[in-house]
């Protein structure tokens, strides 16, 4: 009798070890599929951006305003940061990851400002992708964008000291601003698709970058982790309801009057 309880306590640890071995393994995917992730978003905005601002230099375009330029050393810096602060983690320098924080913070808060600031200039200059979208109508996308970005960034910093709820809403974040990078790689194809404006296809492509890295996270998991529920609603319910209510006499009054 003794011999078998003992063979049965032996058993109950090993089954122990096993199980904190492969929660340890997933952790270790995790840490390491978030990294993958910030590099695929830094590559494409590289690749986005590259004929009008990183490679600018080999093409024939006008010049860029100044503001377009802070805009983009933002853009750029915030890319950087999020693949340097998510290495950390799968390296496990959380001391530094921390430290870090606090430049993230106000880069975050630059991005959001810069990019209203772009936004409402090229709206002011008639600017608005190849389609049928006025200038006016098409500004709720960009302003809607950076409402995005900054309530997800808010709410990650908010909840900084939940790890896994902070990991969750800062790619959120970052991943819902990747549509202006991936509308002008479509725009390397053509202004539209089947007749189909190639800002629905970036808006749609957005999506489908941000569900694959939820369907990731939730076969390593096995379940679907609540900053994403919540933060997926919140992204598609803003995507569904910014172009509707970019045709009501509202909308066109207050954009009248923020580009005057």
């Amino acid at each position: 009798m003794g011999v078998m309880n003992i063979r049965n306590v032996r058993g109950v640890i090993a089954s122990a070890h096993a199980t904190e071995s492969v929660v340890r393994m997933r952790r270790i995917d995790l840490r390491r599929g978030y990294f993958g992730a910030a590099l695929l978003a830094a590559v494409i905005v590289f690749i986005g951006f590259a004929p009008s601002y990183y490679l600018k230099g080999f093409a024939d375009s006008r010049p860029l305003s100044p503001l377009l330029h802070v805009h983009g050393a933002v853009m750029t810096a915030w890319f950087a940061l999020f693949t340097v602060q998510t290495w950390l983690v799968a390296a496990r320098r959380v001391d530094w990851h921390r430290h870090l924080g606090i430049v993230g913070a106000v880069l975050a808060v630059l991005v959001v400002v810069t990019g209203v600031a772009v936004a409402v200039e090229g709206a002011r200059l008639g600017h608005a992708p190849p389609g049928r979208m006025e200038p006016l109508k098409f500004l709720v996308v960009p302003l809607s964008t950076a409402f995005m970005f900054g309530v997800l960034i808010g709410a990650a910093l908010v909840l900084r000291h939940r790890r896994e709820m902070h990991r969750r809403l800062m790619l959120l974040a970052t991943l819902a601003i990747l549509t202006p990078a991936i509308a002008r790689l479509l725009l390397l194809v053509g202004p539209s698709f089947a007749g189909v404006p190639a800002i629905v296809f970036a808006l749609a492509l957005t999506d489908l970058v941000i569900a694959a890295f939820v369907v990731s996270d939730v076969t390593r998991t096995r379940r679907l982790h609540p900053a994403f529920a919540w933060g997926c609603t919140f992204i598609v319910a803003a995507q569904v309801l910014r172009l509707p209510f970019a045709a009501t006499s509202q909308w066109l009054a207050f954009a009248e009057w923020l580009t005057r």
